[in-house]
């Protein structure tokens, strides 16, 4: 048996080691049977966006042309804002951005539309790289709370596929709904 290291060759999402240059790592898909261009564009517009992300409060432009400052939610009634910048944009297809050197937290990550076999709807895919606040003992308390991105990411993109399909985000009678938290 080789001692050599062994390297992962499987997609970054399903990897044990779940890390990009230093930053923890989420990769989520979903099938959304809607047309990829109509839910490309629903997605660029970043207004939208907190209309099914329950973590994010608020999106606003930032300090240059292009960038947004989002306000989420954090572990224990905190808030963080967070300032990206629009990167490796493909119409209909494709949607990265980065953090600003003025944002509270590191991230960067793309989201991807692409056909479904078959004619059945869109595949979107978010992959997102992010610093934990305080590393990985706030990424560990942050999943206590289901805060974490990874946890965030499906809850997220499964109400981004109700919003899409149904028109609405269904709750259980024990959740409540983030409109009404506003």
């Amino acid at each position: 048996m080789s001692t050599a290291s062994h390297t992962d060759h499987a997609p970054r999402r399903t990897r044990k080691d779940d890390t990009a240059d230093g930053l923890a790592f989420v990769g989520r898909s979903v099938l959304i049977n809607r047309p990829r261009q109509e839910l490309f564009s629903f997605w660029r517009d970043f207004q939208n966006l907190p209309r099914f992300m329950e973590a994010v409060e608020s999106i606003r432009p930032g300090r240059g042309p292009k960038r947004m400052i989002w306000k989420i939610k954090a572990p224990a009634g905190q808030k963080v804002e967070l300032e990206t910048e629009p990167v490796d944009i493909v119409e209909g297809e494709r949607i990265g951005w980065r953090s600003t050197d003025e944002s509270a937290i590191a991230t960067r990550g793309h989201v991807s539309f692409r056909d479904a076999p078959g004619g059945r709807g869109t595949i979107v895919t978010a992959d997102i790289a992010y610093d934990p606040p305080a590393g990985e003992l706030g990424r560990l308390v942050a999943k206590l709370f289901a805060a974490e991105p990874n946890v965030q990411a499906r809850h997220e993109l499964k109400r981004f596929k109700m919003l899409m399909e149904a028109g609405e985000i269904a709750f259980s009678p024990n959740r409540r709904n983030p409109e009404e938290m506003h």
